[in-house]
């Protein structure tokens, strides 16, 4: 393809590195943004209902122009208790975090609050599939780690060890999510593997 300034250059020659062994770029687009379509995706073909929680915010100031309005003029977002999505999936609970690092070679802890691993916790005593997805955008990878994973990750921090996960114990540990067009995070494939490899549909 040739560009309007006449240079000629292909597009894959243009791309970083991780990029073309990808196969396709980011598309400038968040994690969020990118787990929003999926979830959409899924909802339209029936796969799973998965949503994105709101996040709580406390009002101040109320202003009634009208009987009939009310004009939210003052507030604050208060701090999410708990996960960022929640859903069900193959009469499932599904319950997870998604987090986006520009670190190249570590995922900081800090990232991740205690509530929410208190949070988790209890989804996975209740049998819920509880995990987090993290994208290392350096390299436009995006894991799945499964919560009983991260646990002692986190133990060790608030133990005074370690306060991040390298990025090679997180390629360990987790799972490379696959890239779909339609499902541009496709998480419900890791969850197939891991935790329905030996049932039929």
């Amino acid at each position: 393809m040739r560009y309007p300034n006449g240079t000629g250059k292909n597009i894959r020659q243009r791309m970083p590195k991780t990029q073309q062994k990808n196969g396709y770029s980011n598309r400038g687009m968040t994690l969020e943004e990118d787990i929003n379509a999926t979830n959409t995706y899924y909802l339209t073909v029936e796969k799973a209902i998965i949503h994105k929680k709101p996040t709580p915010v406390q009002i101040v100031k109320v202003h009634y122009p009208k009987r009939s309005a009310a004009v939210i003029t003052e507030g604050y977002f208060k701090q999410p208790s708990t996960t960022d999505y929640n859903g069900i999936y193959r009469s499932r609970h599904i319950d997870f975090e998604a987090k986006e690092t520009k670190n190249k070679t570590r995922f900081p802890l800090a990232n991740i609050h205690e509530h929410q691993i208190t949070h988790m916790k209890t989804i996975v005593e209740h049998g819920g599939i509880c995990f987090l997805i993290i994208r290392f955008a350096a390299y436009d990878e995006t894991y799945f780690m499964p919560a009983g994973r991260f646990f002692p990750y986190w133990e060790e921090k608030i133990n005074g060890g370690k306060k991040s996960i390298s990025y090679e114990q997180i390629k360990q540990e987790g799972y490379l999510i696959p890239f779909h067009f339609q499902a541009r995070v496709n998480y419900l494939a890791v969850i197939d593997r891991v935790y329905f490899a030996d049932k039929k549909d």
